[in-house]
C-alpha cells in the first residue's frame, strides 16, 4: 500500500490528440437566472429605511451641503481678498 501511487484523472481524447472537453459549467441562461434567484433573496434580508428616516437622513445630508458651501465660499472670498491685498502692495 505504501508504494500505490495515486491515480490521476487522465482526460479522453478525441481523434487528432484533442482533448474532450465535459461540460459541468451550467448554460448562460442557468447562470443568470440562479443569479437573479440569488439577488431576489438577498435583497429579502434588507431591513428599508423607513420614509422618516429617509426625510431626515436627507435633511442632514442637505443641510451639511449647505453648511460646507458656506465655509467654503468663506475660505474663497479670503484668499481672493488676500490675493488683491497682495498685488496691490506689489503692485
Amino acid at each position: 500500500m505504501a508504494n500505490e501511487e495515486k491515480k490521476t484523472a487522465v482526460p479522453a481524447q478525441a481523434k487528432g490528440g484533442a482533448v474532450k472537453r465535459t461540460n459541468d459549467k451550467p448554460g448562460f441562461m442557468q447562470r443568470v437566472k440562479k443569479w437573479f434567484r440569488e439577488m431576489k433573496s438577498e435583497l429579502k434580508k434588507v431591513v428599508w429605511p423607513t420614509r422618516q428616516q429617509i426625510t431626515k437622513n436627507t435633511a442632514v445630508a442637505l443641510v451639511m451641503m449647505f453648511a460646507s458651501a458656506i465655509v467654503l465660499w468663506g475660505f474663497d472670498s479670503l484668499a481672493s481678498a488676500g490675493i488683491k491685498a497682495l498685488i496691490t502692495l506689489v503692485g
